[in-house]
C-alpha cells in the first residue's frame, strides 16, 4: 500500500507469518535468519549505529552496506535505505508484533519517497521486489520453502 503523508510518499507492506515473532525478528536482526530468506551471507552489527553487510555471493565480493537507525529487541529495526539512484534516502522501518492466533505480524514501512518520476518509479520497483521478499520470507518460516532457489529474483 503506498500512503501519502506530510513527508511525503511511503510504502507500507504487511504478512502474517505463522512463526514465532522472536524467530522473524532474528530474521530481519541476525546474519543466520536474514540469509535464510534474503542475502546469500551476511553480517550484522545491530545496534544503532551498527552495518548490516548483505552478501550477494558466499564470498562478500557483491554486497550492500547498510546502517542501523534504529535497533529494540521488542521488534523494531530500522535499516539506512539508498534505492534507486543515488541521491535517493528512504529507510526501511521494520516492526515485529506477536499474534497469538496467527503467529506474528510484520509491518514494512519504507520512505519518504518524493512525488516526482524518478522516485515513483523507484517506489513502484521497491514495492514489487519487497513483496516478492516478504512472500519469500512466509514461505521459508512456514513452509521451509526458499523460493530464491526456484525463482531468483
Amino acid at each position: 500500500m503506498i500512503r501519502q503523508e506530510e513527508d511525503g510518499l511511503w510504502l507500507e507492506l504487511t504478512e502474517t507469518i505463522r512463526a514465532h515473532h522472536e524467530e522473524i525478528f532474528g530474521a530481519l536482526s541476525t546474519a543466520t535468519g536474514l540469509t535464510q530468506w534474503y542475502p546469500v551471507a551476511a553480517k550484522v552489527d545491530a545496534r544503532p549505529g551498527g552495518t548490516i553487510v548483505f552478501g550477494w555471493d558466499g564470498e562478500f565480493s557483491r554486497k550492500t552496506t547498510v546502517a542501523v537507525l534504529e535497533y529494540d529487541a521488542g521488534g523494531t529495526i530500522t535499516w539506512d535505505w539508498h534505492p534507486g539512484v543515488a541521491d535517493m534516502h528512504a529507510p526501511i522501518y521494520w516492526s515485529v508484533e506477536p499474534s497469538v492466533e496467527d503467529g506474528c505480524k510484520v509491518t514494512f514501512r519504507q520512505g519518504p519517497f518524493r512525488d516526482d518520476r524518478d522516485a515513483l518509479l523507484t517506489l513502484g520497483n521497491e514495492a514489487s521486489t519487497w513483496r516478492w521478499h516478504m512472500c519469500n520470507m512466509r514461505s521459508v518460516f512456514e513452509a521451509r520453502h526458499d523460493m530464491r532457489k526456484v525463482r531468483p529474483i
